[in-house]
């Protein structure tokens, strides 16, 4: 049961990472860099604290508003710095103690994995035109929970998802709603991504919520999505006496990116 919330987490990983799509920002090094190279290339003669200010403050604005680039640019996924992750909630019953060392009652299941590659594309001259060539997908075998019992039969269980056979959940973004047409680097804004979802060869549309940021040349966020098991074609588990899989999960994306 846990594998299929795995699956659909996979996803979302991918919808996060194209939404963060935001553009370097000149470093402070940089301005102040401009800012006392006018005085220095000044005359040498009496020039008042307050002209030099103006035109010091003049540059760094330039500077600033020369941080984002034009047109299309193609930025990249770290996974060094990303993580996909899902949560569902399962309920155990009495035979679990026995048979996983698991007490009976409700728990939130969380697995998570940073075997991430993909790329989004994005449109400086107006962010919400649609995006380009932006793919993410995650490698659904790698997912890590609290219970190596449950990662392997999400893994290779013939009754499971079977990630090992097929371990790649695929997001192809095509479209973005309520992204702003210009962007602040340092400011965070919020939006939504479209696109579709393929999960062991069954693909539906999803849709991610995505917070990010630039900030010194790093774009982050995260992004998230809710998505039923049943809708890729994977029954919730449900185990006699042991537990039950709620058919409903969360999927979680951490994302950095550069360009």
């Amino acid at each position: 049961m846990k594998t299929h919330s795995i699956a659909k987490f996979g996803a979302t990983a991918l919808l996060i990472a194209l939404l963060s799509a935001c553009a370097p920002a000149p470093s402070a090094a940089t301005a102040t860099s401009e800012a006392t190279a006018v005085p220095t290339t000044m005359p040498a003669q009496n020039t008042t604290t307050e002209t030099t200010t103006t035109e010091s403050t003049s540059s760094t604005v330039t500077t600033t508003a020369s941080a984002l680039p034009a047109g299309k640019v193609t930025y990249v996924i770290d996974p060094s710095h990303s993580e996909a992750s899902y949560s569902v909630n399962e309920q155990f019953f009495g035979l679990a103690l026995p048979k996983y060392g698991i007490a009976a009652g409700l728990s939130d299941t969380v697995g998570r994995t940073s075997a991430i590659k993909g790329q989004f594309e994005i449109n400086w001259d107006d962010l919400s035109k649609p995006l380009g060539s932006s793919t993410v997908t995650v490698d659904l075998s790698t997912l890590k929970s609290n219970q190596p019992l449950r990662d392997s039969w999400i893994r290779d269980n013939g009754s499971g998802p079977q990630f090992g056979a097929h371990p790649n959940a695929t997001f192809v973004a095509d479209s973005i709603e309520g992204a702003p047409t210009s962007y602040t680097p340092g400011q965070p804004v919020k939006f939504k991504v479209n696109g579709n979802l393929t999960v062991h060869d069954v693909t539906k549309p999803a849709t991610w919520d995505v917070s990010a940021l630039m900030q010194d040349g790093v774009i982050s966020g995260t992004a998230t999505t809710d998505l039923k098991m049943s809708d890729f074609g994977i029954t919730p588990p449900d185990f006699a006496n042991t537990l039950t899989v709620q058919d409903d999960f969360k999927v979680n994306f951490n994302f950095q990116t550069q360009r």
